[in-house]
């Protein structure tokens, strides 16, 4: 199990850019695959991206932000980071961290996702 803190978060403008970052401490990191998750008022909780574990860390996105966003982990530093680009205020939401060592419970399992981090709030508006 991971200890994930998120950062980077704040108010933008439409179209803008915007990464969050995603620090992990412990000893899974290697063997986790790490996913965005995303909670917008009133509405549950939605994969956003993922990225497996192996080297090169194959990828997978949400329809609703693929070509936007960009998932990446930089294992020299035990960092996941989520780059956010051509925000729209439909974007707006809590974005959490999430670690696991199977990829099939970040992609298709949330419920059984062992380490989550605590969210950072994102609200995109003019």
């Amino acid at each position: 199990q991971l200890h994930l803190v998120e950062s980077g978060g704040g108010r933008v403008q439409p179209g803008t850019s915007l990464t969050l970052s995603c620090a992990a401490s412990g000893s899974d990191f290697f063997t986790s695959h790490f996913g965005w998750f995303r909670q917008a008022p009133g509405k549950e909780r939605e994969f956003v991206a993922s990225i497996s574990r192996r080297s090169g860390g194959s990828t997978l996105y949400a329809d609703s932000v693929k070509g936007r966003f960009t998932i990446s982990r930089e294992n020299s530093k035990n960092m996941v980071y989520l780059q956010m680009n051509r925000l729209e205020p439909e974007d707006t939401a809590v974005y959490y961290c999430a670690a696991d060592t199977k990829l099939h419970n970040i992609i298709e399992e949330t419920k059984a996702i062992t380490s989550w981090g605590q969210g950072t709030q994102v609200s995109v508006s003019s």
